[in-house]
């Protein structure tokens, strides 16, 4: 497949933009790319999170509010101000040290700002948790999911918990 900007080259970028459901797709040739101030291979990863949040366009440069706020974290003595520049917290208590400032931010990239998943028990566990025969406590699991992920607007989770549990009540 030839570059679509200068047709000499062959497209080694694929770019595929959606504005109000019109799917837009370009195909660029690295030079080409580079010409646009596409940024390719390995000088993507180069950059932190919040050179990428940065880069998603008007919400993201104020998802994460400027604050003069440096109340660092308990544990590991990280800033709001180390955040914004690194792209990274310094540990897992920062979530709670911050959890005002990244709410907004985590429901802008996630989806939601409360992280529900699944935890794998194997059958004999998921039976001894929940006193039950082996199946019915991971149906009871799904189904407390199923009304987490409704709770959090995340219906994609939502949609592949109710066949879980659709698979399981008819077994």
């Amino acid at each position: 497949m030839q570059c679509d900007h200068c047709g000499e080259r062959p497209a080694a970028i694929h770019l595929t933009q959606i504005v109000n459901n019109s799917v837009t797709t370009l195909h660029l040739c690295e030079a080409c790319a580079a010409e646009k101030g596409v940024q390719t291979g390995a000088s993507v990863a180069k950059f932190p999170l919040s050179d990428f949040l940065a880069s998603m366009g008007k919400g993201a440069a104020g998802a994460l509010p400027a604050t003069t706020d440096d109340t660092p974290c308990g544990f590991c003595g990280a800033t709001l101000k180390d955040f914004r520049d690194a792209g990274r917290l310094g540990c897992p208590h920062c979530y709670a040290s911050f959890e005002r400032h990244l709410r907004d931010l985590l429901r802008r990239l996630h989806g939601s700002s409360q992280h529900v998943g699944e935890v794998y028990l194997p059958p004999e566990a998921a039976a001894a948790v929940s006193g039950a025969p082996a199946g019915r406590g991971h149906l009871g699991e799904l189904r407390d999911q199923l009304r987490r992920a409704v709770e959090a607007e995340n219906f994609e989770l939502a949609a592949e918990l109710r066949d879980q549990i659709r698979v399981l009540d008819d077994h």
